[in-house]
């Protein structure tokens, strides 16, 4: 049987929905510990982080990864209990099998592989684990990351165990992110009687011109990496329930999702000119996610390209599209980054699932890579 299925298995069996990692980390150490790794466990508020280090020079690799996972919404709406891994065929079932507790198992085999081949392997090698991806994100990777910077360790490579493949493992290599600028924004009125609205002033027909000409706004378009900048309209709240109540203001909730062309400041800025054009009373609440970040073709990547061809023979795609990742965290220190993983068909979704020989495929990629990076010479 495989060693990576046997260990997706042990993580899915622990119900660590985010951000409570019910001992996956634990299990994590006494693996890790065993092949000579320096392990930290780093509580940051109420979530449990770890740092496990083998080696101390560089170049240093991380794998980078989250035991956390979302909800599982209804159960009774699930074929097989979510926290029980059920194998169908060459499908396993549970949730995280995908996002990303099967990375998770690739990623300690292929340490286990490579360490018993290469002792002595060039650099350093790492994993970091956060119970908090699925989450805030204020109080995992970005924390240890800050904490890292304090005492100068410096990541320059790292693996992101992300489900970034389309249709088949190693299809798609995530080299880039789009930076995610979020805001919410309370447009006020005057509360009345609809049936005299010269004593009232409706908020939402003050917005609505607005907000149109944001949605129909060309923000830029796109470069060679990245698409154009959207922008998303989330939520709009306003209203007591009464239907003769004109409401006293109206709230709006949106996102940009935005390419390197863009700084946050250029968005915040033609934001604000949009709103202040068309006389609008309001409140803007801005909340910056992530920056935009691209590895552009270099050891990293070129590695990852070239231990997916070893591997599955297939040539792979670089994209920076879907969404956020704990990549944005670790890029700004001038890592260079990568995220691949499982098919992401079925993460978040009732019934999460993943194929059993693709996760012995991801194993052997995540091999490769380290043979690529780090075998002694």
């Amino acid at each position: 049987m495989s060693r990576t299925l046997d260990y997706t298995k042990e993580l899915i069996r622990r119900p660590s929905v985010t951000p409570d990692d019910q001992g996956c980390q634990d299990w994590m150490i006494e693996k890790l510990q065993a092949l000579g790794f320096q392990c930290e466990t780093l509580w940051f508020e109420e979530v449990r982080n770890l740092w496990a280090r083998r080696g101390n020079s560089g170049p240093l690799f991380v794998f980078a990864g989250h035991t956390d996972v979302v909800p599982t919404g209804d159960k009774g709406a699930w074929k097989h209990d979510p926290f029980t891994p059920t194998q169908d065929g060459d499908l396993l079932y549970g949730r995280g099998t995908a996002d990303m507790k099967g990375s998770i198992a690739a990623m300690l085999v292929a340490m286990e592989e490579f360490v018993a081949e290469h002792p002595d392997h060039d650099g350093s090698l790492a994993l970091l684990i956060t119970a908090d991806e699925e989450g805030p994100s204020v109080n995992g990777t970005v924390k240890v990351v800050e904490h890292l910077q304090a005492r100068n360790e410096q990541i320059d490579y790292c693996l992101v165990g992300e489900p970034s493949s389309t249709d088949t493992v190693g299809d798609v290599i995530k080299n880039g992110r789009r930076g995610s600028l979020g805001a919410r924004l309370v447009v006020k009125g005057i509360q009345g009687h609809v049936a005299y609205p010269h004593l009232a002033r409706n908020p939402v027909h003050d917005a609505a011109p607005a907000l149109a000409e944001l949605a129909a706004t060309e923000w830029d378009q796109g470069n060679a990496f990245f698409p154009a900048t959207s922008f998303q309209i989330s939520n709009i709240n306003a209203g007591t329930g009464a239907t003769n109540v004109i409401p006293g203001s109206c709230e709006v909730i949106f996102n940009f999702r935005f390419s390197t062309e863009l700084t946050e400041a250029m968005l915040r800025e033609r934001t604000e000119a949009i709103l202040d054009r068309h006389g609008l009373d309001y409140e803007l609440q801005w909340t910056l996610s992530g920056q935009p970040f691209l590895t552009d073709r270099g050891a990293l990547v070129d590695a990852a390209v070239a231990a997916i061809a070893t591997v599955t023979g297939q040539d792979t795609e670089l994209s920076t599209a879907g969404g956020t990742s704990d990549g944005r965290f670790i890029a700004p220190t001038g890592a260079q980054v990568v995220e691949l993983g499982p098919v992401n068909a079925t993460i978040h979704k009732v019934d999460e699932h993943t194929s059993i020989s693709e996760l012995d495929t991801l194993t052997r990629i995540y091999r490769q890579l380290l043979d690529n990076l780090l075998a002694a010479s």
